[in-house]
């Protein structure tokens, strides 16, 4: 009987070269990966949204001394995630001042769910239009049935250069009875 025939058997150098060819391959193709996983991972540890400081809102002109409140865009620059907006509407504020008190500002959003309040000349005072929160013009809850849980948010403000007013602008957690600053 004829033996059969013996396959070839690899070569142990040919062997050597597709691991190394598998390895380099792998190392040059993680360098890529790796930096595309940065870019799309650089949002995450960037913080964002929130604004730090002072935003120039208006002018003191702006702001007649009637003790009527006054509502006033808050442009600034935003980062959110990936994109990048240069001046942009990021809320909104009332102003108010009197001949005897000092400005105030107020955010123009409701502690309760978050809609944006409008002030009402007859009512003397703020109305949440979304489930009838009331608010007088210090910013207190006006009547004790309003489901707000806490007054209007006040801002800090600052008056620069005798004529720019400038607002810490901040949101603040709705649905809660402590202001909690959204981060």
């Amino acid at each position: 009987m004829a033996a059969a025939p013996v396959p070839p058997q690899p070569k142990r150098r040919g062997f050597l070269k597709e691991c190394l060819a598998v390895v380099l391959g792998a190392l040059a193709g993680a360098a890529p990966a790796g930096a595309g996983l940065a870019v799309l991972l650089d949002p995450l540890r960037r913080h964002g949204g929130q604004f730090t400081g002072f935003i120039r809102v208006a002018s003191l002109s702006a702001v007649p001394p009637d003790g009527v409140p006054r509502k006033f865009p808050v442009i600034a620059s935003h980062t959110d995630a990936w994109n990048k907006f240069p001046a942009v509407p990021v809320g909104a504020v009332y102003l108010r001042r009197t001949a005897d008190t000092p400005l105030r500002a107020f955010n123009v959003i409701c502690p309760h769910a978050g809609c944006f309040v409008d002030y009402v000349a007859a009512r003397h005072g703020y109305l949440c239009p979304c489930h009838n929160s009331t608010f007088d013009l210090e910013g207190r809850i006006q009547d004790t049935r309003s489901p707000a849980p806490r007054g209007l948010d006040e801002l800090a403000v600052e008056l620069r250069n005798g004529t720019e007013i400038w607002v810490r602008f901040q949101n603040f957690r709705a649905g809660t009875a402590r202001r909690i600053p959204l981060t």
